[in-house]
């Protein structure tokens, strides 16, 4: 219960955590996010080998990230706590030229740092980016993530979303 004289909006008092909150990165947000970026690259490594992770993925993930906060059919989202950020989520407006619904928001990236899971947040990332490629036009949210990755298919699967394609791959 909030104390009659406090408001909502007062910063926590001192020694206390601050909560979390889910925004759009800001160009200061760039290292971070691509630290965690890199951290979902090598996560998925762990799933298969074919997503060998490059020396200079940190460089690559610094440029690619820059990229995206500059472009409008692009979306970045992090959650911070305090100055920290915790997890990041990448998501793109794409076309489908063939099939209706027409406009897709495709979540390419989304991480959050372990300790911080389980605690409600991915289902708040997911429910801000949602609304956020919504209002940019998606009629409908697509999420890539490695098939092996488990954990991932069952934290979509029960949050409505269903496999729509299958990739092959193998090393010629």
């Amino acid at each position: 219960m909030t104390h009659p004289n406090k408001r909502k909006s007062d910063p926590p008092a001192p020694g206390k955590v601050p909560a979390l909150q889910i925004r759009r990165a800001r160009s200061n947000d760039l290292g971070a996010v691509a630290d965690l970026l890199v951290r979902i690259k090598k996560l998925n490594n762990e799933f298969d080998p074919l997503f060998a992770v490059v020396s200079d993925a940190k460089h690559r993930a610094d440029r690619y990230l820059a990229s995206t906060i500059a472009d409008d059919e692009k979306l970045v989202l992090v959650a911070t706590e305090g100055e920290k950020v915790v997890g990041m989520l990448r998501a793109e407006m794409r076309e489908r030229l063939f099939y209706e619904p027409h406009e897709e928001g495709f979540i390419t990236d989304f991480y959050i740092l372990p300790e911080y899971r389980r605690k409600a947040l991915g289902h708040e990332m997911i429910q801000k980016a949602s609304a956020e490629l919504k209002k940019m036009g998606a009629q409908i949210i697509v999420a890539d993530v490695p098939s092996r990755n488990e954990i991932a298919n069952r934290f979509y699967t029960k949050r409505g979303f269903r496999s729509l394609t299958s990739i092959f791959g193998k090393s010629p």
